[in-house]
């Protein structure tokens, strides 16, 4: 049985947002926890810029509601940062892609300490305690690994053939 196009399209987009999914809840050494990036956040970028038309505000709320009840969050709060940052993406796509690599990869960091600001002060609202300054090194290490995600998820694209 042969796939059309879009339904191969559809799998390499569903399949990479469900990775990044595992790759956030899989868990680790708990010294490395503070410096795990937000896979999902990353992988919502990239599709942002790199297939507009597909992946939008509507992708990051589904998956932020994914991602609220996963982590047994404040019903919605993801799906609000995430919504937001699909959008900011969305907005900037075509200037991100005039970036060379280590600028996106700057541009990347600051949507996901936006991101991030946004989750404390809706935590913050909340009434959960403050965060240590380790809070902020996920944004830090999505940065130092855009290029290679960048690359390893425009192969994907390319594979799939996803406009």
């Amino acid at each position: 049985m042969t796939l059309s196009p879009q339904t191969k399209a559809r799998l390499a987009l569903v399949s990479t947002f469900l990775v990044a999914i595992v790759l956030s809840i899989m868990p680790g050494p708990t010294w490395a926890e503070p410096f795990r990036p937000d896979w999902v956040g990353l992988v919502l970028v990239y599709w942002c810029i790199a297939a507009p038309g597909r992946v939008g505000v509507g992708t990051g709320f589904v998956l932020g509601l994914a991602m609220d009840v996963l982590y047994g969050a404040l019903l919605g709060s993801n799906a609000l940062v995430k919504s937001l940052l699909a959008f900011l993406a969305n907005r900037m796509h075509l200037r991100m892609r005039m970036f060379p690599r280590w600028q996106q990869a700057v541009a990347v960091m600051l949507l996901l300490a936006l991101d991030q600001l946004l989750v404390l002060w809706i935590r913050g609202a909340a009434g959960r305690a403050p965060e240590t300054l380790f809070y902020w090194t996920p944004s830090v290490v999505g940065m130092v690994i855009w290029p290679w995600l960048f690359v390893i998820l425009r192969d994907v694209r390319r594979r799939a053939k996803i406009a």
